[in-house]
């Protein structure tokens, strides 16, 4: 008989396990399956350089995009604005237009031209009758004493125990 060596066919031995189970996940197995050489690390680096010297480059070109689209707009608006001045002293360079402005703004008329001014160019506008009182021909006096009766108002109000409360905070004036 031979021998018995450790690994041989005739040795039955039980088949290792490891001693914890861990559930890989398909992410991590990724992870290690990558392997980093010196060139994709150093490319790696160069890449991350780039991204933080462009970045506040591209900041202010996007800033000074901005800037260059609002300054547009408003070139924009004043020469929309000196077109319309434009036009209108052009208008303003026509004697027809300066003698209807004339008529229109200041009544002003030519020699021999008869002008009409109306005064009171709204519709009259009726009262309903319903709501009208009739119109009395005599003359109606009153009993009440006027004079009595303001008298009677300023000695209450005179004489009143307490002041009125003052709705709005205004600070009384200091006295010397």
């Amino acid at each position: 008989m031979e021998p018995k060596r450790p690994g041989s066919a005739s040795q039955k031995s039980a088949p290792r396990q490891p001693a914890v189970a861990h559930a890989e996940t398909p992410a991590g197995g990724w992870l290690r399956s990558i392997r980093f050489s010196g060139f994709s690390l150093v490319m790696m680096v160069v890449l991350v350089l780039a991204v933080v010297v462009l970045a506040p480059s591209l900041r202010t070109y996007a800033e000074q995009r901005q800037q260059i689209s609002q300054l547009s707009a408003t070139v924009a608006d004043q020469k929309a604005e000196v077109d319309q001045l434009t036009s209108q002293r052009e208008r303003w360079n026509d004697r027809t237009y300066v003698t209807t402005q004339a008529r229109e703004r200041l009544s002003y008329v030519l020699p021999g031209d008869i002008s009409f001014l109306v005064i009171n160019d709204l519709p009259a506008v009726a009262p309903l009758e319903a709501e009208v009182a009739p119109v009395s021909t005599n003359i109606q006096s009153t009993t009440i004493d006027w004079l009595g009766s303001l008298f009677a108002s300023t000695m209450t109000a005179g004489l009143a125990p307490q002041a009125a409360v003052p709705t709005t905070d205004i600070p009384a004036p200091v006295a010397p």
